[in-house]
Protein backbone atom coordinates (compact mmCIF):
# COMPACT_ATOMS: atom_id res chain seq x y z
CA UNK A 1 0.00 0.00 0.00
CA UNK A 2 2.86 2.36 0.76
CA UNK A 3 4.35 1.65 -2.64
CA UNK A 4 1.07 2.56 -4.30
CA UNK A 5 0.86 5.76 -2.29
CA UNK A 6 4.46 6.63 -3.19
CA UNK A 7 3.80 6.08 -6.89
CA UNK A 8 0.70 8.26 -6.70
CA UNK A 9 2.71 11.05 -5.07
CA UNK A 10 5.42 10.80 -7.71
CA UNK A 11 2.87 10.96 -10.51
CA UNK A 12 1.25 14.01 -8.93
CA UNK A 13 4.62 15.75 -8.55
CA UNK A 14 5.57 14.89 -12.12
CA UNK A 15 2.29 16.36 -13.34
CA UNK A 16 3.03 19.61 -11.49
CA UNK A 17 6.51 19.80 -13.01
CA UNK A 18 5.21 19.20 -16.52
CA UNK A 19 2.45 21.81 -16.22
CA UNK A 20 4.73 24.54 -14.91
CA UNK A 21 7.57 23.64 -17.26
CA UNK A 22 5.09 24.13 -20.10
CA UNK A 23 3.93 27.49 -18.71
CA UNK A 24 7.47 28.75 -18.23
CA UNK A 25 8.37 27.65 -21.78
CA UNK A 26 5.59 29.73 -23.36
CA UNK A 27 7.52 33.05 -23.19
CA UNK A 28 10.60 31.39 -24.69
CA UNK A 29 8.77 29.94 -27.67
CA UNK A 30 6.81 33.16 -28.13
CA UNK A 31 10.08 35.08 -28.41
CA UNK A 32 11.53 32.46 -30.77
CA UNK A 33 8.55 32.91 -33.12
CA UNK A 34 9.47 36.59 -33.53
CA UNK A 35 12.90 35.53 -34.74
CA UNK A 36 14.79 37.72 -32.28
CA UNK A 37 14.56 36.30 -28.73
CA UNK A 38 14.64 39.05 -26.12
CA UNK A 39 15.91 37.57 -22.86
CA UNK A 40 14.88 40.68 -20.96
CA UNK A 41 11.26 40.23 -22.03
CA UNK A 42 11.40 36.52 -21.15
CA UNK A 43 12.81 37.36 -17.69
CA UNK A 44 9.92 39.75 -17.08
CA UNK A 45 7.36 37.10 -18.07
CA UNK A 46 9.07 34.46 -15.93
CA UNK A 47 9.05 36.69 -12.86
CA UNK A 48 5.37 37.37 -13.49
CA UNK A 49 4.57 33.64 -13.82
CA UNK A 50 6.62 32.91 -10.69
CA UNK A 51 4.03 34.82 -8.64
CA UNK A 52 1.33 32.39 -9.77
CA UNK A 53 3.67 29.48 -9.03
CA UNK A 54 3.94 30.74 -5.43
CA UNK A 55 0.14 30.60 -5.12
CA UNK A 56 0.02 27.13 -6.66
CA UNK A 57 2.69 25.62 -4.43
CA UNK A 58 1.43 27.34 -1.29
CA UNK A 59 -2.05 26.03 -1.99
CA UNK A 60 -1.30 22.39 -2.89
CA UNK A 61 1.59 21.87 -0.47
CA UNK A 62 0.37 23.72 2.63
CA UNK A 63 -3.17 25.08 2.56
CA UNK A 64 -5.00 22.13 0.99
CA UNK A 65 -3.46 19.31 3.12
CA UNK A 66 -3.32 21.27 6.39
CA UNK A 67 -6.54 23.26 6.17
CA UNK A 68 -8.92 22.17 3.42
CA UNK A 69 -8.51 18.40 3.91
CA UNK A 70 -8.70 18.92 7.67
CA UNK A 71 -12.10 20.62 7.11
CA UNK A 72 -10.84 23.97 8.41
CA UNK A 73 -12.69 25.75 5.63
CA UNK A 74 -12.79 29.22 7.18
CA UNK A 75 -9.04 29.29 7.73
CA UNK A 76 -8.43 27.91 4.25
CA UNK A 77 -10.46 30.60 2.48
CA UNK A 78 -8.92 33.26 4.71
CA UNK A 79 -5.33 32.23 3.96
CA UNK A 80 -5.85 31.54 0.26
CA UNK A 81 -7.55 34.93 -0.17
CA UNK A 82 -4.65 36.62 1.60
CA UNK A 83 -2.13 34.79 -0.59
CA UNK A 84 -4.00 35.77 -3.76
CA UNK A 85 -4.16 39.44 -2.74
CA UNK A 86 -0.47 39.39 -1.85
CA UNK A 87 0.56 38.02 -5.25
CA UNK A 88 -1.74 40.46 -7.06
CA UNK A 89 -0.25 43.35 -5.09
CA UNK A 90 3.24 42.22 -6.07
CA UNK A 91 2.30 41.88 -9.76
CA UNK A 92 0.40 45.16 -9.96
CA UNK A 93 2.37 47.44 -7.63
CA UNK A 94 5.86 46.10 -6.92
CA UNK A 95 6.81 44.69 -10.33
CA UNK A 96 6.34 48.03 -12.14
CA UNK A 97 8.57 49.66 -9.53
CA UNK A 98 11.12 46.86 -9.99
CA UNK A 99 10.94 47.40 -13.74
CA UNK A 100 11.74 51.09 -13.36
CA UNK A 101 14.72 50.27 -11.13
CA UNK A 102 15.98 47.51 -13.41
CA UNK A 103 15.47 48.80 -16.94
CA UNK A 104 17.05 45.67 -18.38
CA UNK A 105 13.96 43.60 -17.46
CA UNK A 106 10.78 44.23 -19.44
CA UNK A 107 7.60 43.08 -17.73
CA UNK A 108 4.50 42.08 -19.73
CA UNK A 109 2.72 45.21 -21.04
CA UNK A 110 -0.63 45.91 -19.48
CA UNK A 111 -0.05 43.42 -16.67
CA UNK A 112 3.15 44.13 -14.85
CA UNK A 113 3.38 47.75 -15.94
CA UNK A 114 -0.10 49.20 -16.02
CA UNK A 115 1.12 52.72 -15.26
CA UNK A 116 3.83 52.92 -17.93
CA UNK A 117 2.63 55.58 -20.37
CA UNK A 118 5.13 54.29 -22.96
CA UNK A 119 3.71 50.76 -22.82
CA UNK A 120 2.20 49.74 -26.17
CA UNK A 121 -0.89 48.32 -24.41
CA UNK A 122 -2.55 50.32 -21.69
CA UNK A 123 -5.10 48.86 -19.26
CA UNK A 124 -6.98 50.54 -16.43
CA UNK A 125 -5.89 49.49 -12.97
CA UNK A 126 -9.11 47.62 -12.21
CA UNK A 127 -8.74 45.56 -15.41
CA UNK A 128 -5.17 44.64 -14.49
CA UNK A 129 -6.42 43.63 -11.04
CA UNK A 130 -9.28 41.62 -12.59
CA UNK A 131 -6.91 39.83 -14.98
CA UNK A 132 -4.57 38.87 -12.18
CA UNK A 133 -7.48 37.81 -9.94
CA UNK A 134 -8.91 35.52 -12.64
CA UNK A 135 -5.54 33.90 -13.28
CA UNK A 136 -4.98 33.41 -9.53
CA UNK A 137 -8.41 31.83 -9.07
CA UNK A 138 -7.81 29.48 -12.01
CA UNK A 139 -4.41 28.58 -10.59
CA UNK A 140 -5.89 27.79 -7.17
CA UNK A 141 -8.77 25.85 -8.72
CA UNK A 142 -6.48 23.75 -10.91
CA UNK A 143 -4.10 22.96 -8.04
CA UNK A 144 -6.91 22.10 -5.64
CA UNK A 145 -8.61 19.87 -8.21
CA UNK A 146 -5.43 17.92 -8.94
CA UNK A 147 -4.63 17.58 -5.22
CA UNK A 148 -8.13 16.37 -4.30
CA UNK A 149 -8.23 13.98 -7.27
CA UNK A 150 -4.87 12.54 -6.27
CA UNK A 151 -6.09 12.02 -2.70
CA UNK A 152 -9.32 10.43 -3.92
CA UNK A 153 -7.42 8.02 -6.19
CA UNK A 154 -5.05 7.13 -3.36
CA UNK A 155 -7.95 6.45 -0.97
CA UNK A 156 -9.74 4.47 -3.68
CA UNK A 157 -6.69 2.23 -4.07
CA UNK A 158 -6.56 1.71 -0.31
CA UNK A 159 -10.27 0.92 -0.20
CA UNK A 160 -9.98 -1.61 -3.02
CA UNK A 161 -6.97 -3.21 -1.35
CA UNK A 162 -8.95 -3.51 1.87
CA UNK A 163 -11.88 -5.06 0.00
CA UNK A 164 -9.52 -7.45 -1.74
CA UNK A 165 -8.03 -8.55 1.58
CA UNK A 166 -11.53 -9.08 2.98
CA UNK A 167 -12.50 -11.13 -0.05
CA UNK A 168 -9.35 -13.22 0.36
CA UNK A 169 -10.44 -13.91 3.93
CA UNK A 170 -13.87 -14.94 2.69
CA UNK A 171 -12.25 -17.17 0.09
CA UNK A 172 -10.13 -18.80 2.78
CA UNK A 173 -13.29 -19.42 4.81
CA UNK A 174 -14.93 -20.86 1.73
CA UNK A 175 -12.03 -23.29 1.23
CA UNK A 176 -12.23 -24.44 4.86
CA UNK A 177 -15.98 -24.66 5.01
CA UNK A 178 -16.13 -28.43 5.58
CA UNK A 179 -17.80 -28.70 8.94
CA UNK A 180 -15.92 -30.30 11.88
CA UNK A 181 -19.12 -32.23 12.56
CA UNK A 182 -18.61 -33.92 9.20
CA UNK A 183 -15.33 -35.46 10.38
CA UNK A 184 -16.78 -36.47 13.73
CA UNK A 185 -19.81 -38.16 12.16
CA UNK A 186 -17.63 -39.83 9.52
CA UNK A 187 -15.33 -41.30 12.17
CA UNK A 188 -18.35 -42.58 14.11
CA UNK A 189 -19.73 -44.18 10.93
CA UNK A 190 -16.38 -45.80 10.16
CA UNK A 191 -16.24 -47.14 13.70
CA UNK A 192 -19.66 -48.72 13.20
CA UNK A 193 -18.65 -50.18 9.84
CA UNK A 194 -15.57 -51.95 11.21
CA UNK A 195 -17.64 -54.82 12.64
CA UNK A 196 -20.32 -54.78 9.94
CA UNK A 197 -18.29 -54.41 6.73
CA UNK A 198 -14.55 -54.18 7.29
CA UNK A 199 -13.79 -53.77 3.59
CA UNK A 200 -16.15 -50.83 3.30
CA UNK A 201 -14.70 -49.35 6.47
CA UNK A 202 -11.18 -49.60 5.02
CA UNK A 203 -12.33 -47.82 1.85
CA UNK A 204 -13.89 -45.09 3.98
CA UNK A 205 -10.62 -44.63 5.89
CA UNK A 206 -8.71 -44.29 2.60
CA UNK A 207 -11.18 -41.71 1.32
CA UNK A 208 -11.07 -39.82 4.59
CA UNK A 209 -7.26 -39.72 4.48
CA UNK A 210 -7.46 -38.49 0.88
CA UNK A 211 -9.85 -35.76 1.93
CA UNK A 212 -7.70 -34.75 4.90
CA UNK A 213 -4.55 -34.61 2.79
CA UNK A 214 -6.36 -32.45 0.27
CA UNK A 215 -7.60 -30.06 2.96
CA UNK A 216 -4.22 -29.80 4.69
CA UNK A 217 -1.95 -29.43 1.67
CA UNK A 218 -3.61 -29.06 -1.72
CA UNK A 219 -6.24 -26.50 -0.70
CA UNK A 220 -3.49 -24.11 0.42
CA UNK A 221 -2.45 -23.64 -3.22
CA UNK A 222 -4.03 -21.02 -5.44
CA UNK A 223 -4.91 -23.62 -8.08
CA UNK A 224 -5.15 -27.40 -8.17
CA UNK A 225 -5.46 -30.00 -10.94
CA UNK A 226 -9.05 -30.61 -11.93
CA UNK A 227 -8.49 -34.35 -11.58
CA UNK A 228 -7.52 -33.93 -7.92
CA UNK A 229 -10.57 -31.73 -7.32
CA UNK A 230 -12.79 -34.44 -8.81
CA UNK A 231 -11.10 -37.07 -6.67
CA UNK A 232 -11.80 -34.92 -3.61
CA UNK A 233 -15.45 -34.56 -4.65
CA UNK A 234 -15.82 -38.34 -5.03
CA UNK A 235 -14.30 -38.90 -1.57
CA UNK A 236 -16.49 -36.24 -0.02
CA UNK A 237 -19.71 -37.59 -1.53
CA UNK A 238 -18.94 -41.19 -0.60
CA UNK A 239 -18.23 -40.17 3.00
CA UNK A 240 -21.38 -38.08 3.12
CA UNK A 241 -23.38 -41.12 2.00
CA UNK A 242 -22.21 -42.98 5.10
CA UNK A 243 -24.19 -40.50 7.19
CA UNK A 244 -27.46 -40.96 5.36
CA UNK A 245 -29.83 -43.84 4.83
CA UNK A 246 -30.59 -45.54 1.55
CA UNK A 247 -33.59 -43.26 1.18
CA UNK A 248 -31.22 -40.58 -0.09
CA UNK A 249 -30.55 -40.99 -3.79
CA UNK A 250 -27.19 -39.59 -4.87
CA UNK A 251 -26.34 -39.21 -8.57
CA UNK A 252 -22.92 -38.05 -9.71
CA UNK A 253 -22.29 -37.29 -13.39
CA UNK A 254 -18.67 -36.52 -14.23
CA UNK A 255 -17.04 -37.07 -17.65
CA UNK A 256 -14.53 -39.90 -17.87
CA UNK A 257 -12.13 -37.77 -19.90
CA UNK A 258 -10.88 -34.91 -17.76
CA UNK A 259 -8.51 -32.33 -19.32
CA UNK A 260 -5.21 -31.42 -17.72
CA UNK A 261 -6.28 -28.05 -16.39
CA UNK A 262 -6.24 -26.29 -13.05
CA UNK A 263 -8.96 -24.57 -11.05
CA UNK A 264 -9.11 -22.94 -7.60
CA UNK A 265 -9.38 -25.66 -4.91
CA UNK A 266 -12.61 -26.42 -3.06
CA UNK A 267 -14.65 -24.35 -5.45
CA UNK A 268 -17.78 -26.52 -5.27
CA UNK A 269 -17.53 -28.00 -1.80
CA UNK A 270 -19.61 -25.41 0.08
CA UNK A 271 -22.43 -25.67 -2.45
CA UNK A 272 -22.25 -29.46 -2.34
CA UNK A 273 -22.19 -29.63 1.45
CA UNK A 274 -25.18 -27.27 1.58
CA UNK A 275 -27.05 -29.59 -0.79
CA UNK A 276 -26.58 -32.48 1.65
CA UNK A 277 -27.34 -30.29 4.64
CA UNK A 278 -30.59 -28.80 3.35
CA UNK A 279 -31.71 -31.36 0.78
CA UNK A 280 -32.02 -34.42 2.99
CA UNK A 281 -35.10 -35.25 5.04
CA UNK A 282 -35.10 -38.78 6.51
CA UNK A 283 -38.89 -39.30 6.62
CA UNK A 284 -39.19 -38.20 2.98
CA UNK A 285 -37.61 -39.30 -0.27
CA UNK A 286 -34.57 -37.11 -0.87
CA UNK A 287 -32.01 -36.80 -3.61
CA UNK A 288 -28.73 -35.10 -4.41
CA UNK A 289 -27.60 -34.54 -7.99
CA UNK A 290 -24.08 -33.42 -8.91
CA UNK A 291 -22.87 -32.94 -12.48
CA UNK A 292 -19.78 -31.49 -14.13
CA UNK A 293 -19.90 -30.42 -17.76
CA UNK A 294 -16.46 -29.81 -19.25
CA UNK A 295 -15.85 -28.00 -22.53
CA UNK A 296 -12.76 -26.45 -24.06
CA UNK A 297 -13.54 -23.03 -22.59
CA UNK A 298 -15.81 -23.58 -19.59
CA UNK A 299 -16.48 -25.85 -16.64
CA UNK A 300 -20.11 -26.00 -15.55
CA UNK A 301 -21.19 -27.42 -12.21
CA UNK A 302 -24.85 -28.31 -11.66
CA UNK A 303 -26.02 -29.21 -8.17
CA UNK A 304 -29.62 -30.11 -7.40
CA UNK A 305 -31.23 -31.22 -4.18
CA UNK A 306 -34.73 -32.02 -3.04
CA UNK A 307 -36.47 -29.30 -1.10
CA UNK A 308 -38.71 -30.09 1.85
CA UNK A 309 -40.65 -27.97 4.27
CA UNK A 310 -38.09 -28.70 6.92
CA UNK A 311 -35.31 -27.43 4.71
CA UNK A 312 -34.31 -23.79 4.58
CA UNK A 313 -36.75 -21.77 2.51
CA UNK A 314 -34.65 -18.68 1.98
CA UNK A 315 -31.40 -18.13 0.12
CA UNK A 316 -29.92 -16.45 3.16
CA UNK A 317 -30.29 -19.64 5.21
CA UNK A 318 -29.17 -21.93 2.42
CA UNK A 319 -25.44 -21.46 2.83
CA UNK A 320 -23.37 -21.67 5.97
CA UNK A 321 -21.32 -18.62 5.02
CA UNK A 322 -23.99 -17.17 2.78
CA UNK A 323 -24.40 -17.10 -0.97
CA UNK A 324 -23.32 -13.47 -0.97
CA UNK A 325 -19.88 -14.45 0.33
CA UNK A 326 -19.67 -17.19 -2.29
CA UNK A 327 -20.47 -14.66 -5.01
CA UNK A 328 -17.86 -12.25 -3.65
CA UNK A 329 -15.26 -15.02 -3.55
CA UNK A 330 -16.05 -15.96 -7.14
CA UNK A 331 -15.75 -12.32 -8.11
CA UNK A 332 -12.33 -12.20 -6.49
CA UNK A 333 -11.23 -15.24 -8.49
CA UNK A 334 -12.85 -14.51 -11.84
CA UNK A 335 -14.05 -10.87 -11.72
CA UNK A 336 -16.98 -10.99 -14.19
CA UNK A 337 -15.92 -14.08 -16.12
CA UNK A 338 -18.00 -16.58 -14.14
CA UNK A 339 -21.73 -17.13 -13.79
CA UNK A 340 -23.65 -18.30 -10.74
CA UNK A 341 -27.38 -18.94 -11.14
CA UNK A 342 -29.66 -19.97 -8.27
CA UNK A 343 -33.01 -21.60 -9.07
CA UNK A 344 -35.23 -21.80 -6.00
CA UNK A 345 -38.12 -23.99 -7.13
CA UNK A 346 -41.05 -25.31 -5.16
CA UNK A 347 -39.67 -28.83 -4.60
CA UNK A 348 -36.09 -28.42 -5.77
CA UNK A 349 -33.10 -26.17 -5.23
CA UNK A 350 -30.65 -25.89 -8.10
CA UNK A 351 -27.27 -24.19 -8.41
CA UNK A 352 -25.54 -23.61 -11.75
CA UNK A 353 -21.95 -22.40 -11.64
CA UNK A 354 -19.92 -21.82 -14.81
CA UNK A 355 -16.25 -20.86 -14.68
CA UNK A 356 -13.69 -20.35 -17.46
CA UNK A 357 -10.90 -22.87 -18.02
Amino acid sequence: MKALSLNSTKIESLLYVLIWALLFSVPYFSERVSGHPDWNNMAGHWIHIAGYLVIFLGNVCILVPRLLLQKKFHFYFLFISGLILLVIAVNVLLLPSLGSLTPGINFPPGAGTPYDMNSPIQKPLFMVFADNLIICILTVGAGTTIRLMSKWLSEEKLRKDAEKEQLKTNLALLRHQVSPHFFMNTLNNIHSLIEIDSEKAQDAVVRLSTLMRYLLYDSAQSTIELKKEIEFIHSFISLMQLRHSDEVEVNVVIPEQVPDTKIPPMLFISLLENAFKHGVSYPLKSYIYFELQISSAFLTCIIKNSKHKTAADSLGEYSGIGLDNIRESLKLLYVDNCRLNILDKKDEFEVNLRIPL
